[in-house]
């Protein structure tokens, strides 16, 4: 039996790229700042959490370890373990941008090496042309916002004006992203899902990473929310990816989250929807009694970037990170020999940092399973690395970039 279930703690940066002053990043550190705050107590929550961060579990994997190797210090507050268990070290991106698809594909094995597009940060977001034939081709009045934002600050900034004009909400940030808010009521989940395909298909030219439908509810500003319909529109990765190799070579590759949107579609035998870190992990562990000889659990945990590291909100990744490493044990409980876990993240965001969006940041690389002998692996030259060591793990032919640390 050899099977690999690799789970991307979404935005858990480790600190310390070579190139994050690159990005406006030196110093950025998920990680190494949830700990020192928490540690300060700036990380407690009534009724929330209270105290040192407290991850037992990932410690033992070597999270500390890696921390160490990454940014050159250890998490503070963090208790080190007595023992080590499993392989464990830290990856630099060479994809250029610090968004997901790009860590995605580079952790499946195929670095971005072309530049994406942007829009401006300052003034309007975007070039009159193409808000014409959004409006046009995608049927509708107009658009409001127009600008990069915070998604939650701008539903309640422009919400009750969707609603009376019928125009949805159009922003971006720092990634090469387009985003659009519309209420699922109101505007109607369907046509934002519409409109959204209408989007992706003029932004082709653009060469914007992904068109993202971000569906809410409620009545007025204080009563606004985000739903769980989130549907993320991505270009093709720019050459196959392992999940493309594995699927080739008559593997099933089970994608949990939003890896569907993330490879978009590609490479995916069986798509798992799941909203919320507890119902992805609970999907996770189904799947993972379900998984067979040769197959790929893939999971993406995005409330850590999408509600906390967005956010800003330290006592709410802390806890987050704390309830994911409570539940590492059930994960455990299920391995069979041959089985090998994968634990990393696709770039970071720092909740402590300036603004809103992504940092620059290593990624830790956790891996065990039954019969691993536990080593330090460094820091690799690439998240690339990971997928690479997937792949000899499945058996299937290795790849153009990246080196098994298997």
């Amino acid at each position: 039996m050899a099977r690999a279930f690799l789970f991307v703690l979404d935005s858990f940066g480790v600190g310390g790229a070579p190139d994050a002053a690159a990005y406006g990043d030196e110093g950025a550190n998920t990680l190494g700042h949830i700990a020192e705050f928490c540690a300060a107590g700036a990380g407690d929550r009534a009724g929330l959490r209270s105290g040192p961060l407290s991850l037992p579990n990932m410690s033992e994997l070597g999270l500390l370890h890696i921390a160490r190797a990454a940014c050159g210090q250890f998490p503070a507050g963090v208790p080190l373990p007595e023992k080590v268990y499993g392989i464990y070290g830290a990856a630099s991106e060479i994809s250029r941008g610090k968004d997901t698809p790009s860590g995605h594909w580079e952790i499946a094995g195929t670095p971005v090496s072309f530049d994406w597009g942007y829009f401006p940060t300052e003034g309007d977001a975007f070039p009159r042309g193409l808000i014409e034939a959004l409006c046009r081709e995608g049927d509708i009045p107009g658009i409001l916002g127009n600008c990069h934002a915070s998604g939650t600050d701008i539903i309640a900034r422009f919400g009750e004006e969707h609603i009376r004009t019928g125009k949805p909400i159009c922003y971006t940030s720092s990634d090469s992203v387009f985003q659009v808010a519309a209420h699922e009521v109101h505007f109607g989940l369907d046509r934002l899902l519409a409109f959204c395909r209408t989007a992706r298909a003029l932004l082709d030219s653009y060469n914007i990473g992904r068109v993202i439908a971000r569906p809410f509810i409620g009545h007025s500003a204080s009563t606004f929310q985000r739903t769980g319909n989130r549907r993320d529109f991505s270009v093709l990765p720019p050459e196959p990816t392992l999940l493309d190799r594995l699927v080739e070579h008559r593997r099933n590759v089970h994608a949990v989250g939003k890896i569907g949107d993330i490879f978009a579609h590609q490479g995916i035998s069986r798509l798992i929807k799941a909203n919320g870190n507890e119902a992805l992990m609970d999907a996770s562990l189904s799947a993972i009694d379900e998984a067979e000889d040769g197959d790929l659990l893939f999971t993406n945990f995005v409330d850590f970037d999408m509600i906390y590291g967005h956010r800003r909100d330290v006592p709410g990744y802390a806890a987050a990170l704390e309830a994911f490493d409570a539940r590492l044990a059930e994960v455990h409980k299920k391995l069979k020999p041959g089985d090998l876990v994968v634990l990393t993240a696709d770039h970071g965001c720092d909740p402590t940092w300036r603004g809103t969006d992504h940092t620059r940041e290593r990624v830790p690389i956790i891996a065990y399973g039954p019969g691993i002998r536990s080593r330090s692996i460094g820091v690799r030259r690439t998240f690339a690395d990971i997928g690479e060591s997937i792949a000899r793990h499945l058996g299937i032919p290795a790849g153009a970039h990246g080196r098994s640390f298997l």
